[in-house]
């Protein structure tokens, strides 16, 4: 360790990729091609003088005015010859320049290890990375990278009878690393997490970890992936208190843990008895996770069904205290730690519509939302709008609302006229915007949000279609976006301004609503979002359930977890519902 700390020098200087691109770039320009340029010109310079020459002999009455304007003609030939000379030499000049650059040894090598990475090709990039050296082709972070990648995914990315690929890739990979830093080449934050994912592939999270505190010397920010190594390796060898510093180093470098990171650290407590953590880690996997997944599921079940479960919590307890906690922490959780005492029970079960657990009969809670969090994602949501979308058109959408709003249900036209159909159907855009009408108090028409071609074309010009838009129109109920525009923005902007249901079977997990985070989106999609299925008996709407979807700690001990299982419209989700198996006492 105390070689590879020496090695990391803060004076690292990056290997500028310029240098061979001007160096080794063959110039087409020679005195040759210039001659030749040079005498085409002289050479049609002469046959325009010598037509004027002639002209002006075997006609008397052409004026000195007609030859000054042949001699103009001639020199403006000229010097187009040379401007189109020009222009085709640079022409010239940048695909050389381009060619040569891509066929540079250095640009040759970055393709090969970029197709090993593609298919996992551990020995073949590791042969490139030495006939690289034994040729002496200055590598780059890139290559440097790509190499330690795949010798710290060795084990997994590749397979041979005749060699230990995972062997070979971590003892390379150190010496590829001690190797970039004698280039002094600078790394960079996915150099660091290759390393340290060496570390932990050679049974080393103390290492992983002191790479990722070395980060803060090159002025690299940690990601979460960089912490991953050590907090991961901790955890396996049953190492809490180290375990716990990755954890809170995380939190000093305000790097937000997940749901692996927290089920590896939930484990871990649950196997060396710390009570009090796993405590602690249900909650912040309700404020972070909310459902959990199959895996963390199963590490609940093992801690509830253990003896050191059954041994933790208060006999009495003062239930004022516990119900003032609830109120003060907006429902849901106490924070009072373990009630009760004994072996629990544990069960998997369901929630029926009004939120009444089928296995104990506890009522689950409706957890508001703070109206300060609504104001704060209305305002980010709104920037991340203006960001992805021409401005100007998404201030008109803000105006048109200004002008037409408020409104109780904002509608996703696109998502709910496709739905179960094979062509955009009007006819069940309609009849969803009156069902949703007749649930409004004040019989209110929806805001539908179309597509601009939606309401131009195809199955829109239809004459009963046409009709059917022309009077949304009049009634300022549609809204028609802009080409090029990603249509999501505008109803979800929509339905978050006005505080309103969104109807829309839009499970809103791609990338877009990736950039709204975790934390108080999938509160906020709980409450608003309507959804529909199509039946034989017609079209049903799916209201919000009247209660929170996330763990919930009830007043008298017991645990509620939503599970990720069961989350169709026709499957009813999965939670476990821990009791205590005896009655408790409280005052």
């Amino acid at each position: 360790m105390t070689t590879l700390r020496s090695s990391l020098m803060p004076s690292l200087v990056k290997t500028s990729p310029f240098f061979s691109y001007f160096t080794k770039i063959p110039w087409i320009f020679s005195g040759q091609n210039t001659f030749r340029a040079s005498l085409q010109v002289h050479s049609h310079r002469s046959t325009v003088f010598s037509k004027t020459i002639l002209k002006c002999s075997c006609n008397s009455y052409f004026s000195i005015h007609a030859a000054r304007y042949l001699c103009t003609v001639a020199l403006a030939s000229t010097s187009s010859v040379h401007e189109s000379s020009a222009s085709s030499t640079d022409k010239i000049s940048n695909r050389s320049r381009k060619k040569a650059l891509k066929e540079s040894p250095e640009r040759v090598l970055k393709h090969k290890l970029d197709m090993c990475s593609k298919n996992g090709q551990v020995v073949e990039a590791l042969k490139l990375y030495d006939e690289a050296r034994s040729n002496g082709i200055q590598l780059q972070q890139h290559h440097y990278n790509v190499l330690l990648y795949l010798c710290s995914s060795s084990g997994s990315l590749e397979t041979s009878e005749d060699i230990d690929v995972l062997s070979v890739g971590l003892s390379r990979g150190f010496e590829i690393f001690q190797q970039m830093m004698t280039d002094k080449v600078s790394p960079n934050e996915a150099t660091f997490t290759s390393v340290a994912r060496l570390a932990t592939a050679r049974d080393d999270p103390e290492m992983a970890f002191s790479l990722v505190k070395q980060m803060k010397d090159y002025d690299i920010a940690p990601r979460l992936r960089s912490y991953g190594p050590a907090l991961f390796g901790f955890c396996r060898k049953l190492m809490p208190q180290e375990a716990y510093e990755v954890d809170s180093h995380m939190a000093a470098s305000e790097v937000q843990p997940e749901e692996p990171e927290l089920s590896a650290l939930l484990k871990l407590s649950s196997d060396v008895k710390k009570a009090d953590k796993v405590y602690e880690l249900l909650l912040r996997l309700r404020r972070t996770v909310r459902q959990v997944s199959e895996p963390t599921a199963k590490v609940i079940e093992d801690w509830f069904n253990s003896a050191c479960a059954a041994e933790v919590g208060v006999k009495r307890w003062d239930m004022n205290d516990v119900r003032e906690g609830i109120v003060k922490r907006g429902g849901g959780w106490h924070g009072q730690g373990w009630l009760g005492s004994g072996k629990w029970r544990l069960v998997r079960t369901v929630m029926d519509d009004s939120g009444v657990c089928q296995s104990c009969g506890q009522k689950l809670v409706c957890i508001d939302i703070d109206p300060k969090e609504t104001e704060n994602f209305a305002a980010s949501l709104t920037k991340l709008a203006c960001e992805r979308e021409v401005k100007a058109e998404f201030n008109r959408f803000q105006e048109w609302l200004d002008r037409h709003g408020p409104f109780d249900a904002v509608i996703d036209g696109a998502n709910v006229g496709l739905i179960n159909q094979h062509h955009f159907s009007f006819i069940q855009l309609k009849r969803i915007v009156y069902q949703m009408r007749q649930l409004s108090p004040t019989k209110r028409m929806p805001l539908i949000i179309l597509h601009r071609s939606r309401v131009t074309g195809g199955p829109a010009l239809n004459p009963n279609n046409k009709r059917l838009i022309e009077s949304w129109k009049d009634c300022g109920a549609l809204y028609a976006t802009p080409h090029g525009s990603n249509d999501d923005w505008y109803w979800l902007y929509a339905a978050v301004r006005f505080k309103c249901f969104l109807l829309t079977n839009d499970e809103m997990r791609d990338h877009l609503f990736q950039l709204l985070g975790n934390n108080f989106f999938p509160q906020w999609k709980e409450k608003h979002q309507i959804r529909m299925s199509v039946s034989r008996d017609g079209l049903k709407l799916h209201m919000p359930p009247p209660y929170s979807v996330v763990i919930q700690e009830c007043e008298n001990g017991s645990w509620h977890i939503p599970t990720a299982t069961g989350d169709d419209l026709e499957t009813p989700k999965q939670w476990l519902c821990a009791t205590r198996a005896t009655d408790t006492s409280s005052n």
